[in-house]
């Protein structure tokens, strides 16, 4: 009996979620489409790089929305179950709420672990092919690279500055670079501009500053053509670079953009945590749509899809506001990325007590 029940409901609570998946995506393919059908055909896109990329859209979007997907397709089966009066059926055979629980986690625990998988490894290629249309494609004149007040520490030694870098052109204005060995300045290079020319730098109005025991030595050039320990995309990383990387990547990505003094570790460190908080909002969300669906109500079903989707704006808001707040300020990633999951799950915890009464 209690097999019966557990495959029952584990198939119930698979087969719901791909539907959902099945049923929302192709919507979102459809809408997305329509609002960029019209630079699509403007730019004479070609046919198989749209196809990739709403291969890529697909991967991105199911990412995305992954534990709201599931929330809702838990809330709309166990909901037809206590409509009809299967949930009571279950519990007056000896059943309790928690063991009636147990096929949900189990189902949570494969869509976990699916998850999982996907932002470790699948999703961040999706994303790099996803974002790379879109830039290329569909947004070609908004800037995704960092261009103004550029700091950089690019190895143990070296500082770097550029107050303004053009990626197009691959020159930039108010050129520093200063050489330390321990804690103390040995020189200081200074340019009024600086180009890439293939493998080599030309500073303008160059000048060096060699700091000696004695007295410093000055060398000033108006052209001089040189060769430094970094290059174009190590100064200019793209917004939406950590986003492309693979777990061990990004975690080296995010060390050594630390130690350049990057501006964007906030917006790093939440899309690395985001990695395993949404495998865990989906047991919390799991149990939620449980707590929340499987008591009769007289409404019947509408009443809990009504209260599921509230929630469910809730949680996207909360995800959002916070999410924005690690990426713009000093606000703390971790706390950004993990309270909305601390939040519902005192929500969930609540719940379920009151369902299990």
């Amino acid at each position: 009996m209690l097999k019966i029940l557990d495959w029952y409901i584990l198939k119930r609570y698979l087969f719901t979620f791909l539907m959902m998946l099945l049923l929302f995506i192709p919507i979102g393919i459809t809408v997305n489409l329509a609002e960029k059908i019209g630079k699509i055909l403007e730019r004479e896109v070609p046919f198989p790089a749209v196809a990739q990329y709403y291969l890529d859209f697909t991967i991105y979007f199911a990412n995305l929305l992954f534990p709201i997907f599931l929330f809702l397709s838990v809330i709309w089966f166990t909901s037809k179950l206590a409509n009809n009066t299967e949930i009571v059926a279950f519990l007056s055979s000896g059943v309790s709420f928690s063991r009636f629980l147990r096929p949900y986690l189990i189902g949570a625990s494969i869509v976990a672990a699916f998850a999982l998988l996907l932002g470790l490894y699948l999703a961040p290629k999706a994303s790099k092919g996803f974002n790379e249309f879109k830039y290329k494609y569909l947004k070609s004149s908004k800037s995704v690279v960092q261009t103004q007040n550029i700091y950089r520490q690019v190895n143990d030694n070296d500082f770097i500055y550029v107050s303004n870098f053009n990626p197009s052109t691959r020159q930039g204005s108010s050129f520093t670079l200063e050489h330390f060995e321990g804690n103390k300045l040995k020189y200081k290079i200074s340019a009024t501009s600086i180009m890439y020319l293939d493998s080599i730098y030309r500073l303008t109005n160059y000048s060096k500053r060699i700091i000696g025991d004695h007295g410093d030595i000055l060398e000033s050039q108006r052209r001089f053509d040189t060769l430094f320990a970094f290059d174009v995309e190590d100064l200019t990383p793209v917004e939406y670079i950590a986003e492309t990387l693979q777990y061990g990547e990004l975690n080296r990505f995010i060390e050594k953009e630390k130690k350049r003094g990057s501006s964007n570790i906030g917006r790093y460190e939440v899309v690395k945590h985001k990695k395993w908080s949404l495998p865990v909002s989906i047991f919390i969300l799991t149990i939620i749509a449980v707590a929340v669906s499987s008591i009769k109500r007289r409404g019947g079903m509408g009443v809990n899809l009504a209260f599921g989707i509230t929630i469910a704006m809730v949680y996207v808001f909360f995800d959002k506001v916070f999410g924005v707040m690690a990426e713009q300020s000093d606000f703390s990633p971790i706390i950004a990325v993990w309270f909305p999951n601390l939040v519902f799950g005192i929500l969930a915890g609540y719940l379920l007590y009151n369902a299990k009464r």
